[in-house]
């Protein structure tokens, strides 16, 4: 595929059977103001290849979908003024236009799947807004779920979503949200929504387990792993709930939406919580990246038993 390059070291790591797990870039571009967003992309690679995995960080560059982007990429992506929101309606067309461009959970599934990496890290996927019964805005990431057997490790749904109408749109796609040593769907800053899940699993190899289990039945689906922050580093769910309800208001006086809302509401809850969002969102990243790495291992070393 001439509009896919995948980095040396990670055919190097795919060609040697080590387990590789991608990482998106919006949260380079559109996620995280300067420094932080540079400094936690590197952490988060950092992260995984302590335990025993190789990152592979994804994004669009001059028309072309890198996997395994390097330090100097993600500098540049940084710096850039020009890059776009990438999902998967705008593939095509950044392609064909030469564009840069970070990708959403939706496109880096894409990349990671066409690439054969099995396992994803983000911070939170997309969903269903509040108000989302009405306007009809859903993320392309819940159907992308539905259609692309990667298995995503998150803290569940951005809290600014409709969590509620998430997860009734997650199991009309036929996705399996499996909690991480939770009975309960986190609400990204907070570690309890009030939402109870059908699946715990309390150690890494309970998940490569279901991910097996999925690719023998040749099933097309996404697996979610939602992994609540730690009790030391959430924002509980009363305390942050009333400035989630501000910013909506906010987006909605302004008349913002499409890709626009989702920054705009992440960067006013930074603001109103004078910066603590903005400490926990760095948390979790790092708490999902150790687990899908461990994951990843894990089920590496399942592959290898089977053989």
């Amino acid at each position: 595929m001439k509009s896919l390059i995948i980095a040396d070291r990670i055919q190097q790591a795919k060609y040697d059977r080590r387990p590789v797990v991608a990482l998106e870039s919006t949260v380079i571009t559109h996620g995280m103001p300067f420094p932080e967003n540079i400094e936690t992309a590197f952490e988060v690679e950092e992260l995984i290849e302590k335990e025993g995995a190789v990152p592979a960080t994804i994004a669009v560059l001059g028309g072309k979908i890198k996997v395994g982007l390097s330090r100097e990429e993600i500098r540049d992506l940084a710096d850039r003024e020009d890059v776009e929101k990438i999902s998967r309606r705008d593939i095509p067309w950044a392609v064909a236009a030469g564009l840069y461009g970070s990708t959403t959970v939706a496109a880096t599934m894409i990349a990671a799947h066409r690439a054969s990496i099995r396992f994803f890290v983000t911070g939170g996927i997309g969903g269903v807004h509040r108000g989302g019964e009405n306007s009809f805005d859903i993320s392309a990431d819940l159907t992308e779920l539905g259609r692309t057997p990667v298995t995503v490790i998150s803290a569940g749904a951005k809290a600014i979503l409709n969590l509620e109408l998430t997860l009734e749109k997650l199991e009309t796609e036929g996705v399996p949200v499996l909690g991480f040593q939770t009975d309960e769907f986190p609400a990204f800053y907070s570690r309890k929504s009030g939402l109870k899940l059908k699946i715990r699993v309390d150690i890494p190899q309970d998940i490569a387990e279901i991910v097996r289990a999925r690719d023998e039945l040749e099933l097309e689906n996404a697996i979610l792993v939602a992994n609540p922050i730690s009790r030391e580093a959430e924002i509980p769910l009363a305390e942050i709930e009333p400035e989630i309800k501000k910013a909506v208001a906010e987006a909605r006086d302004e008349d913002i939406s499409g890709f626009a809302l989702t920054p705009f509401l992440l960067d006013r809850i930074k603001k109103i919580s004078s910066g603590q969002s903005l400490k926990v969102n760095i948390e979790l990243l790092k708490s999902n990246a150790r687990l899908g790495a461990r994951t990843a291992v894990a089920h590496h070393n399942l592959e290898i038993m089977g053989d």
